[in-house]
Order: structure tokens, then C-alpha cells, then sequence
């Protein structure tokens, strides 16, 4: 596998349209906080085999255009060559694209907002870069989080676009959903948590996904497991709609606060392994509290809940040792809390 990569690599740096797909590629596997290529690529056939099996292939489509368009913006930009090419401006954009196409329907229009939307996700990861550098934490996934809750409440006012969330507009409560409680569909349910990290409801993504995760590092496949059956257990013993945990929208925000915090951004130990857990929780009752906020809007959290869990945890200990998963890139998108930590890469 080393090979191969090394091998794509050299063929990245002579040729820009294989650099710019191997941009791509690694902003589709940056929304899991990874920069590899081949797992980019793992997850890309995942996004399209839960498109399809969904009956909604254009969520491939729109998952293909989000990062072209981001990317492209990017360079458009001028932006930093290694932050480009390591993929950190093409994975807020792609999810825009998806986030659009599954919660809005209409004609051609649809489209030209995914490609506005996508542009838009990147100069907006461009501004919060900034904003968060005073803090020294990554934006995450916030540009695409501000983007498409922007677009879709838009949506509301414009004729031809229809929003279609599974959340419609009125105040909170609970609704009478029905009750979850374990069940035999519990496990796929998680599976299908990893999946819903790009909006795709299936479990065979979800397990596909996991196999990207582990080729590039199986500490974080392990604590993507980890993060999808704990708030999944969680959000069972809350009684948490039954819908919701069986189709793992209790478990998504879940499945990247723990990789985030658990495998990438510190350094493997018990200490960090415990403050790991304490976000997975932390994130499923801020995905609470924000469902109830935005129930009046009727837009989804969307991954709001794993972004502000992680910017608390990673604000309050930045004495932790990062792990050098990415280089300190000045400006960069993930930059590790300490300036100064080198890179392995």
C-alpha cells in the first residue's frame, strides 16, 4: 500500500490534473480528519453505493462537484499550496454538495446552488481559518455547517427551491416519536452512523467507510466504532427517538468527536482515551440542545454538535501533546495546537 501511495504521489507532482484529483481525494477523506487518498477513494465508492442504494445516485454527484468546485476555488484563491493539496479546502465544500441535494429539491436551479454553495464553503473556510487561528483550533467542519444552514433557510423564500429535511419548520417537543430501545437493528444502525458523517443513510457505507479509516489507521476505524456505539447506547438509555438512533443520526457527530479527539489531534494515552469518551457524550447532548434551538428553523444540526464539542475539549487542553497528523501549515485548516510540534509526514 506504501507503494502505491508513494507511486500516486510522484505522479501528483508531475502531472496538475492528477494533483488536482489527488486534492480531491484527500478532502474527501479529510471529513474524517485523514490525508490519504486511497482512503478518500474507499469512501468516495461508499458515498456512491449508499447513493445508490438509496435511490438518490445524484448524492454522489453532488458529493463529486462539491469537492471539484471547492478545490478549484481554492486555487482560484491562491490559496497555501500544501493546505491545497493536502485536501483541507475540498471537504466542507463536498458535504455542502451532498447537504443540498438531500435537503432541497427542484429543477436545474438545484444545481447551480450546489455550485454556489461549494464556492461559498470555501471562502467561508478561508475567513473562520483566520478567525480560529486566535485559538489555535482547526474550523473543522463549520464552513459547511454555516454554508448550507444559510442555504436552506434561504430555500424557504425562493419558489423554486423546495426544502425537504426531516425536520419541518415548528416548535420543539417531543413529538411522539417512539421510544428506542435496543433492538436486532441496533448494530446497523451504528454502522449506519459512520455513514451519516456524509449524509448517507446505509450501513454497507458505513462499513465500506470503516475499511477506508483502517487503511490509512486502525486506531482511528477503532474509535469511530467506539464513538457510534457509545452515543448510539447513550441516546438508547435517553429514549431517544427509535428512527433517529436505527438510521445512526444519533451517532454521526459522535463517530468524529472521537476521532478527532481519541486517534488525530492527541497524543494516544489513557488520560486522552477518557477525555475522548467524555466528548462522545458531550457531543450527543449538544446534538439534543441544538435540535431543540433549531426546530423553529426547521434545518438540520447537521455536524454543528461535533464541531462545538471539539472546539471545547481541544480549547480547554491544549496542553496536550498533538499527534503530527498533519503538517503545521500556517493558516492551515488543521494545524496542530502547537505551532512548533513537527510532522511525521
Amino acid at each position: 500500500m506504501a507503494d502505491i501511495t508513494a507511486s500516486w504521489k510522484r505522479l501528483a507532482d508531475r502531472s496538475p490534473i492528477v494533483e488536482f484529483v489527488d486534492a480531491c481525494l484527500r478532502g474527501t477523506s479529510q471529513v474524517m480528519l485523514q490525508n490519504n487518498p486511497v482512503t478518500g477513494l474507499v469512501i468516495l465508492i461508499a458515498i456512491a453505493v449508499g447513493a445508490f442504494d438509496s435511490g438518490h445516485p445524484r448524492l454522489l454527484g453532488g458529493a463529486v462537484v462539491g469537492v471539484a468546485v471547492g478545490t478549484a476555488t481554492a486555487i482560484l484563491l491562491r490559496a497555501d499550496r500544501d493546505s491545497l493539496r493536502s485536501g483541507l479546502y475540498g471537504f466542507s465544500p463536498l458535504l455542502t454538495g451532498i447537504g443540498v441535494l438531500l435537503f432541497l429539491r427542484g429543477s436545474a436551479m438545484v444545481w447551480l446552488y450546489v455550485v454556489f454553495g461549494a464556492a461559498a464553503t470555501t471562502l467561508v473556510t478561508f475567513a473562520l481559518s483566520n478567525v480560529m487561528k486566535t485559538w489555535g483550533a482547526p474550523a473543522f467542519t463549520f464552513p459547511f455547517v454555516l454554508t448550507t444552514w444559510a442555504l436552506l433557510m434561504g430555500a424557504y423564500q425562493l419558489v423554486r427551491l423546495h426544502v425537504k429535511t426531516s425536520t419541518p419548520p415548528g416548535l420543539p417537543g417531543h413529538g411522539g416519536a417512539e421510544a428506542a430501545y435496543l433492538s436486532g437493528d441496533t448494530p446497523l444502525g451504528m454502522l449506519e452512523g459512520v455513514a451519516q458523517v456524509y449524509l448517507i443513510g446505509s450501513w454497507i457505507s458505513g462499513v465500506i467507510m470503516l475499511v477506508g479509516l483502517a487503511i490509512n489507521s486502525l486506531r482511528v476505524a477503532l474509535f469511530a466504532v467506539i464513538g457510534t456505539v457509545v452515543a448510539a447506547l447513550i441516546a438508547i438509555w435517553f429514549r431517544a427517538g427509535a428512527t433517529d438512533v436505527e438510521t445512526g443520526l444519533w451517532s454521526f457527530n459522535a463517530v468524529l468527536t472521537a476521532i478527532a479527539l481519541g486517534a488525530v489531534l492527541f497524543k494516544p494515552s489513557v488520560p486522552a482515551v477518557i477525555y475522548a469518551l467524555f466528548g462522545i457524550v458531550a457531543t450527543v447532548f449538544i446534538q439534543a440542545m441544538l435540535a431543540t434551538v433549531l426546530a423553529p428553523y426547521g434545518i438540520p444540526t447537521l455536524t454543528a454538535p461535533f464541531v462545538f464539542a471539539t472546539w471545547l475539549f481541544v480549547i480547554a487542553k491544549e496542553n496536550f501533546t498533538p499527534i503530527p497528523q498533519h503538517k503545521s501549515y500556517r493558516g492551515g485548516l488543521m494545524a496542530p495546537l502547537k505551532p512548533d510540534v513537527g510532522s511525521n509526514r
